[in-house]
């Protein structure tokens, strides 16, 4: 039998205000409360039925469903963006970036996926079911796009070497992974490693690539097995140095490169625990440029990435694709650069 106390919950549900609800009580048509409602009334309702409407949305508490009204007419308000991986703070300024470019008429849903796992074309077509207004999609794989194939206005962000695909707005990481490999070399380290991120997107890819080859051209030997991988977590990467470690000393290595800072935490948490000494034993240095960075003990040496205007910028690219806007530069590439700290220096 049912319950009396789920029978009386039930009963005392209150009811969804709806548009014909606001109208009964004004004493106008839906529509009216429609142009009121959506802020369309110039020149097509009079202000005795405008006070009407909005007394009546007062008293009923009626809220404007926008989602719904906006995929009534076959796009919806949405804006989707996709990012790599959540567990990176450096998405949080990007995200802030976004938001401010795309205003109050857009709303933001995030799709993301857990620690070290890349995006599944998939999981994202599901969501464009809701028929959003516009795609922002952040450090992509080509196969991710391939397998997508979305349509409708789409930037990328932070996308190097995938612009075939659609305006993009990326970031110069290999000025600065260059920078980066100058500045150890020229402080007489001639043996380093690396600590990469797992996802194998085309920015981690280009990063990599551009530290090695400039260290090699400095006489700064990176070895194979001085090349390592880990989800961008602290602890994971806290772990995997101290497993590297050992070895590394043995072979000489007293500079670590890391992907982004938050693996460059971890190495410096662990080096803390060990009892290296840095900078005089080992320099260690990141990716990102994140707020902590610059107040780390030490302080840590990065490579300035400006998140968040890569994600104001690809908002803005974004915004002028949706309103049917031509793109002044479909490409946009932000500066990185070289912050030098105490953890190198």
């Amino acid at each position: 039998m049912e319950s009396l106390e789920r029978r009386s919950g039930r009963a005392h549900r209150t009811p969804r205000v709806t548009a014909a609800m606001v109208a009964a009580r004004a004493g106008v048509s839906t529509a009216t409360v429609s142009l009121v409602a959506n802020g369309k009334t110039q020149g097509r309702v009079s202000d005795d039925n405008i006070s009407r409407v909005r007394s009546a949305i007062a008293e009923l508490g009626y809220v404007v469903d926008s989602i719904g009204s906006s995929l009534a007419r076959g796009v919806s308000s949405i804006v989707i963006l996709v990012t790599p991986d959540v567990s990176n703070p450096f998405f949080a300024n990007v995200i802030a970036g976004v938001r401010e470019s795309l205003g109050a008429e857009y709303q933001l849903l995030l799709s993301v996926t857990d620690a070290g796992e890349p995006p599944q074309a998939s999981d994202v077509r599901k969501l464009l079911a809701l028929r959003p207004a516009g795609l922002l999609v952040g450090a992509p794989s080509a196969e991710f796009l391939e397998d997508l194939s979305a349509a409708g206005p789409l930037v990328l962000l932070d996308a190097p070497g995938l612009e075939a695909f659609a305006p993009s707005v990326n970031l110069d990481v290999a000025q600065g992974a260059r920078e980066l490999a100058r500045h150890l070399a020229s402080s007489g380290h001639t043996r380093a490693a690396y600590v990469d991120g797992i996802t194998g997107t085309a920015t981690f890819q280009l990063r990599r690539e551009a530290f090695l080859a400039e260290a090699a051209a400095c006489g700064l030997s990176v070895a194979d097995g001085h090349v390592i991988s880990t989800p961008i977590d602290v602890g994971a990467a806290a772990a995997a140095f101290a497993e590297a470690w050992p070895e590394w000393q043995r072979e000489g290595v007293t500079a670590v490169v890391c992907g982004t800072d938050t693996h460059a935490y971890g190495v410096l948490q662990e080096a803390r625990v060990e009892g290296v000494r840095i900078p005089e034993e080992l320099a260690v240095a990141g990716f990102d440029d994140l707020p902590y960075s610059a107040t780390s003990n030490p302080s840590l040496t990065s490579v300035h990435l400006p998140a968040r205007p890569l994600g104001r910028k690809a908002g803005e690219q974004l915004r002028g694709l949706m309103e049917g806007m031509p793109l002044a530069e479909p490409h946009v590439t932000l500066e990185s650069s070289l912050v030098v700290r105490g953890s190198t220096a």
